[in-house]
């Protein structure tokens, strides 16, 4: 037995004689996950966090270790009436009515401050028809947002009688768990559309309902067993809310997909008359095999994300991680098992005509893919050119991206948070909701210091561009808290160029006489720390991912000219995928057609994130269509012709897969949450370019112009082993392309 059936091949037909102690596995397997996944919204956290120490970590750190102890949760409660102002008694009343609400509940709130109780102006608006009550939750922000429902159920019951008075609360609890119910509103409505669309895709493309219904069940299962599996690993590291939606995203895409392509090689062999459990062989030794190899090298660009120290990213690429594993493995094992009881059934309702064109060789030489193939093999030079520049000049606008975070101006309009903040805005300095926090680690006792601290808050004063600015002290002497709100939205590029100029301008003019270690920490410093973050680690996750996806395809393709090219490919694709991003988001083209909003930033970690994602799922049609071209390349030693086999052999195949990743990510974007539609179009755009430019005429150009060098190891990298991804096929099984190409190098 060759080696290549020792691995896949050998799995597949184990899988197949046994089917029924596999599918037992699978009931087991999906059973403890039931239970595992259970449980994982304790396993979850909506809160992210930096894993090394950037400033704004460092400043939090002392914090809370010298002088408040963990970050409070703050809740700005926002009273305005448009008959009343503070001064009388039914305003006072409606305050205090909140305020005794609050109390009464045990263990809601640790503190709360008031115009009245305080006297601090700066919780009244100028007309004086408008105050904040400023809340601290009591617990840290897991606990206060399990009960943020309870928490404004009492503000609602005691502003119910006051009909002239407008109450809504903002702050960290309640965006939290806003984001989270919205992000789960927008999982539900994704999985909809996209498995909708899928199944539409699947039917079409095996013109039977049963061979469409098997892509589906492996991907819901591959899902089912990854949240069991991100629960036990929750357990163990922190894990941001939102690799939920990541493993329905990337599981949906792959899980399908990776089915598509074992089932659609089963079927193909079964019509060139193997028998059932010679075809599921030869399936696991082919597709099989390129199914392991692309979920390998999606893996290990998902891995760059775990590089990054920063809790959602590393979320998200353990999500993605282990759903593709559990993927590959569903395909490899439980596939094959349902093949094996299925048999000729797969092609139901169509199995008298599947029977009647048993041994009949496919034509794949039909159709809108195959013709463009000989068009573009027929004008090589100018087609590669032709889209290598419409791929250039989509990628050209990322130059212009302005990278932020989402926050409450990002959320959907006439939400509760967003309506709340536009409120608190319309009265108040914008960034009151999150001020800027200047940590000054010192001897407070030292004149030097005091003088320091006096010098930067006048600064800040002089400035006019900050709101009223308050200072405290621990008891210890040793360190200052100079907290003040920002007069722009926190979350925009505004508050991100004010952080930079109290860092490089305001802090050292300050504090350069003085002996004292001086950190700006809150919110928007957290943001700038975030892209600061992300321009570090962007070149280092690269080196990682194209480094190891070269390695990946030089063993697998046995070529140094083969990755290389992939490489350059996928990060056009990428690139574009980019451009496409800004001009929607950013610029606004085309945003209100789509239904997106437009936003002033984009998400700081998306290029990163996207890149990660975008190249593994990119390398799986380059991996499936080589493999069928190196297949029949091995066989003939006829580059161009085999070229044009491989093309048309997964046209359809390929086609129907990307369209399923791409119904499936659109499902995704048209969700309400910004960082969601911007991840679900630049991965549906990325995918549709990948599947059609990039394939349909990139690849072929290519190979045609390039012609047996495509195929090129250095003599000194020849001892790499061959792994044969294409299997062993033989010549009378391949049938022959109508093809005919201008004569390239290497062609016979």
């Amino acid at each position: 037995m060759s080696q290549s059936r020792i691995s896949t091949g050998g799995l597949s037909k184990m899988s197949a004689l046994h089917p029924w102690r596999t599918l037992v596995l699978w009931v087991v397997m999906v059973v403890l996950a039931i239970v595992s996944a259970s449980t994982i919204n304790d396993a979850l956290t909506t809160e992210g966090g930096f894993l090394n120490k950037p400033e704004s970590q460092k400043g939090a750190d002392l914090l809370e270790d010298r002088l408040r102890g963990p970050d409070p949760v703050v809740e700005s409660i926002i009273v305005r009436s448009e008959s009343q102002t503070v001064d009388s008694d039914v305003f006072s009343g409606v305050v205090d009515g909140i305020v005794r609400n609050l109390e009464s509940a045990p263990g809601l709130v640790s503190n709360v401050a008031t115009y009245y109780s305080t006297g601090n102006n700066a919780l009244v608006s100028e007309d004086r028809q408008a105050t904040v009550i400023s809340v601290v939750m009591a617990g840290d922000l897991d606990t206060a947002q399990k009960r943020i429902a309870e928490f404004e159920a009492l503000i609602d019951d005691a502003a119910a009688g006051a009909d002239s008075f407008q109450v809504l609360s903002v702050g960290d609890a309640s965006l939290a768990e806003e984001f989270k119910v919205i992000a789960e509103e927008d999982l539900a409505k994704g999985e909809m559309i996209g498995l909708s669309v899928a199944v539409v895709i699947l039917i079409a493309v095996f013109g039977t309902l049963v061979a469409a219904g098997l892509p589906i069940i492996v991907g819901f299962l591959s899902i089912l067993v990854a949240i069991g599996l991100a629960a036990l690993v929750g357990r163990t590291m922190e894990l941001s809310f939102f690799i939920v939606n990541m493993i329905f995203m990337i599981g949906l895409a792959v899980g399908i997909d990776y089915a598509l392509f074992i089932i659609s090689r089963y079927r193909e062999e079964r019509q060139r008359g193997h028998d059932k459990l010679g075809a599921i062989e030869i399936a696991g030794s082919t597709a099989s095999k390129a199914v392991l190899f692309s979920g390998a090298t999606v893996v290990l660009a998902l891995m760059g994300m775990l590089l990054v120290p920063e809790t959602t990213f590393r979320s998200l690429g353990v999500g993605a991680i282990l759903v593709v594993i559990v993927a590959v493995f569903g395909s490899l094992t439980l596939i094959p098992a349902m093949l094996s009881l299925l048999g000729d059934k797969i092609e139901f309702p169509r199995v008298r005509h599947f029977r009647a064109s048993v041994a009949r060789t496919p034509d794949t030489t039909k159709g809108f893919w195959p013709r463009v193939t000989r068009v573009v093999m027929a004008h090589p030079l100018i087609s590669l050119v032709l889209a290598s520049g419409l791929l250039v000049a989509l990628a050209v606008p990322y130059f212009d991206m302005e990278k932020g975070s989402s926050g409450i101006s990002s959320l959907p309009e006439g939400t509760h948070s967003r309506q709340a903040f536009e409120m608190l805005a319309k009265d108040f300095p914008a960034g009151m909701v999150s001020p800027v926090e200047v940590v000054v680690d010192a001897d407070l006792s030292k004149p030097s210091v005091v003088e320091s601290i006096d010098r930067f808050t006048a600064s800040l004063a002089g400035s006019g561009q900050f709101g009223d600015v308050s200072v405290i002290a621990n008891e210890q002497g040793d360190l200052a808290l100079v907290s003040f709100p920002l007069t722009v939205a926190p979350d925009g590029p505004a508050a991100l160029d004010q952080i930079g100029i109290i860092r490089d301008q305001l802090v050292p003019a300050a504090f350069s006489s003085a002996n004292a270690s001086v950190y700006v920490t809150g919110i928007s410093a957290i943001s700038l720390d975030q892209n600061a973050m992300v321009e570090t680690y962007m070149p280092i996750v690269f080196a990682f991912v194209l480094g190891l996806s070269f390695i990946l395809l030089t063993v697998a393709f046995r070529s140094i000219v083969v990755p290389a090219k992939a490489i350059v490919m996928n990060l056009l694709s990428v690139g574009a995928a980019y451009g496409a991003i800004v001009l929607v988001f950013q610029k606004g083209y085309g945003a209100d057609l789509l239904g997106f909003q437009q936003t002033p930033t984009i998400e700081s970690w998306l290029p990163l994130f996207l890149f990660s994602v975008l190249f593994g799922l990119s390398m799986d049609y380059h991996v499936f269509l080589l493999s069928r071209v190196r297949e029949h390349y091995d066989v003939t030693k006829r580059n161009s012709e085999s070229v044009a086999y491989g093309l048309q052999s997964t046209a359809k195949l390929i086609t129907g897969a990307a369209l399923i990743m791409v119904a499936v990510f659109s499902g995704f974007a048209s969700g309400r949450l910004v960082m969601m539609q911007q991840v679900g179009f630049g991965l549906a755009v990325a995918v549709f370019l990948d599947a059609t430019v990039v394939r349909s005429v990139l690849v072929p150009s290519s190979m045609a112009l390039l012609g047996d060098r495509n195929w090129y190891l250095p003599k000194a990298l020849s001892w790499l082993p061959n792994l044969s991804i294409e299997g062993k096929v033989h010549l009378p099984e391949l049938p022959v392309p109508v093809f005919s190409a201008t004569s390239t190098s290497g062609d016979d």
